[in-house]
C-alpha cells in the first residue's frame, strides 16, 4: 500500500504530486480530513510586503489525522475575489465551500494555518472517498499514515 502514497496525485487542476505523501504529512504540523464550510477574503501583507487577496476558509474537520483535535480550523489559502478583484494563485486551488479535503497544513503566528506545501497540502476529495483524479483514498492514507507512526 506504501507504494498508493507515492503515486501520481492530482491536486487541483491536475498538477503532478512532487512530495510523497508521508514526507508531506511527517513535515506538517496538522493533518486533517474536512469539509469546507465558508470563505471569507481579506486583505493581507505577505513576508515580502506584497499586498494580496487571501482567502479565510473555514473548514469543519472530520477527522485529525495529525495534531490536536479541533472542530474547526481556520485555513489562509492564497487568491480569491474581494470587491470585484480576483486573485488567482497558480499554485493553489480555490478551497470552496461545499469542497471536502485531506489538509495538510502549518501554523501560522496569527494561529490560522496555510497549506504546509502550497497547492501540494490541499487533497480534494469526492463522494466516495477518493482523491480526485487518483484511485487513492483516504482510507488509504489513513493506513499508511498509522503505519508509519505519523502523529
Amino acid at each position: 500500500m506504501c507504494t498508493a502514497l507515492l503515486a501520481v496525485a492530482s491536486v487541483g487542476r491536475a498538477q503532478v504530486a512532487s512530495i510523497p505523501l508521508l514526507a508531506r504529512a511527517r513535515s506538517a504540523d496538522r493533518v486533517v480530513v474536512g469539509r469546507a464550510a465558508s470563505t471569507a477574503p481579506v486583505w493581507q501583507v505577505n513576508e515580502h510586503g506584497d499586498r494580496l487577496i487571501v482567502s479565510i476558509v473555514r473548514v469543519a474537520i472530520e477527522e485529525t489525522l495529525k495534531g490536536p483535535a479541533a472542530t474547526t480550523i481556520d485555513v489562509e489559502i492564497e487568491g480569491g475575489t474581494i470587491d470585484g478583484l480576483t486573485l488567482h494563485v497558480s499554485d493553489q486551488a480555490p478551497f470552496s465551500p461545499g469542497e471536502r479535503g485531506v489538509l495538510y497544513l502549518r501554523g501560522t503566528p496569527r494561529g490560522t494555518f496555510v497549506p504546509h506545501l502550497r497547492g501540494e497540502s490541499v487533497l480534494k476529495v469526492d463522494a466516495s472517498n477518493r482523491v480526485e483524479g487518483t484511485a487513492l483514498t483516504v482510507a488509504d492514507i489513513r493506513r499508511e499514515m498509522a503505519a508509519a507512526n505519523v502523529r
